[in-house]
């Protein structure tokens, strides 16, 4: 069992001098070798250096006798043999010692403790700093994180040639919005796409032709997405969408307006979700009525605009807009 003799702070150079000085005077006043100790009283000395000793924090340090030898730990770690007693020292010898030992810590010199104190305040305030550094550096990496992340993920549903919204993020905006719209009541409207004779522009004038005809379909349709909320899309190919979060009559006047800036050779077709027209269905029946929508928009000519209304009694009628922006008699 070990049989504590001292326990002390290590802050400044003058603790470490004053608890090797300790140290030694153990070895002597409990009957080791003083000379056979030296080698390991020099390599306890760099030990406690080299853990922290001096530096002005308090590394606490502790020396104890066990059986024949004497110890030293710090940091929880195994105590470390200085030396090893001849035989196990009597009790009064190990209480005369301890006595000693504790008088002479509690009578230092004033400068030292003066010293202490100072050392003292010089490492509480590198730490403060130290502290400080550290969460503007761990918060500046977690703003770099949730960049990297964030771009990660517009990557992940972005589509590469217009840097619109890719099918995945179509398949999940659409499915909140319209969530959202049949919760609360609300008004959405899908409007899907087609240009008109794609393949036979990518023939005649190649497909670089092709792709710059693409964005430029893209720009148009982010230039009639104003609302927060609004989304454009392009599933691949010629194929694109438009989700506003208003009801079809203002996104009527934003698809014309499209179908004007491609000078009528896109077609459309539109079919919403908002109080006047709750029209009973599930996200399947909503978008294919805008799929429906858009196939007679084609089958009328193409260049044009299909609207879908869903009536009370469950009946579906189809609206019909030009390259004008008139409404055209079925």
């Amino acid at each position: 069992m070990a049989n504590g003799l001292l326990k002390q702070n290590l802050a400044i150079e003058p603790d470490v001098q004053n608890f090797i000085g300790f140290v030694h005077a153990a070895v002597t006043d409990l009957g080791g070798n003083a000379f056979s100790a030296a080698l390991g009283i020099i390599e306890l000395s760099q030990k406690l250096r080299a853990a922290g000793a001096g530096t002005g924090y308090p590394l606490p340090v502790t020396l104890e006798l066990h059986g024949t030898e004497l110890r030293v730990g710090w940091n929880g770690i195994e105590p470390h043999t200085i030396a090893h007693l001849g035989a196990p020292p009597g009790d009064e010898a190990v209480a005369a010692l301890r006595s000693r030992l504790q008088r002479s810590t509690e009578s230092e010199d004033p400068a030292v403790l003066l010293r202490r104190n100072a050392e003292m305040e010089r490492f509480l305030e590198e730490s403060r700093a130290r502290t400080e550094q550290a969460l503007v550096d761990m918060q500046a990496a977690l703003a770099r994180r949730q960049a990297e992340l964030q771009d990660s993920m517009r990557q992940a549903e972005t589509d590469a040639l217009t840097g619109l919204y890719n099918r995945r993020a179509y398949d999940v905006r659409v499915a909140d919005a319209f969530r959202a719209a049949a919760g609360q009541g609300g008004a959405i409207t899908l409007v899907l796409c087609d240009l008109d004779y794609f393949k036979q522009i990518n023939d005649e004038h190649g497909h670089q032709y092709g792709d710059t005809y693409l964005c430029r379909m893209a720009q148009a349709m982010l230039s009639v997405t104003r609302r927060q909320g609004d989304a454009a899309f392009r599933f691949g190919g010629d194929e694109f969408a438009i989700l506003y979060t208003c009801g079809k009559d203002v996104a009527l006047k934003r698809a014309l307006q499209l179908l004007a800036l491609m000078n009528g050779r896109i077609s459309m077709g539109m079919a919403g979700v908002s109080p006047q027209e709750p029209c009973g269905g599930n996200l399947g029946h909503f978008i294919g009525r805008a799929d429906k929508a858009l196939y007679e928009a084609k089958g009328r000519g193409r260049g044009r605009v299909v609207v879908d209304t869903c009536h009370a009694d469950g009946a579906i009628t189809y609206d019909e807009y030009d390259f004008s922006g008139a409404h055209v008699d079925p």
